[in-house]
């Protein structure tokens, strides 16, 4: 194998390397953009269960009943 041909292998392998590094790069970037919604999601969601709880818990604080 010449050199110039083994140049050429390793310009091809490298475009080629580059190609899959950048979509690699686009697939995390996008992940994280998505695990970024799903964090305020969570803490939206986090944020509403608090508040229902807390609208339940000092309407429905009673003693139990006396068979307990």
């Amino acid at each position: 194998m010449s050199a110039e041909s083994r140049i050429i292998e390793l310009e091809t392998r490298q475009a080629f390397q580059d190609d899959t590094i950048q979509a690699l790069n686009d697939v995390v970037v996008e992940q994280g953009r998505v695990i970024e919604r799903l964090q305020l999601q969570v803490a939206e969601l986090i944020k509403r269960y608090e508040e229902m709880v807390g609208q339940y818990s000092s309407e429905g604080e009673e003693a139990p009943p006396p068979h307990y």
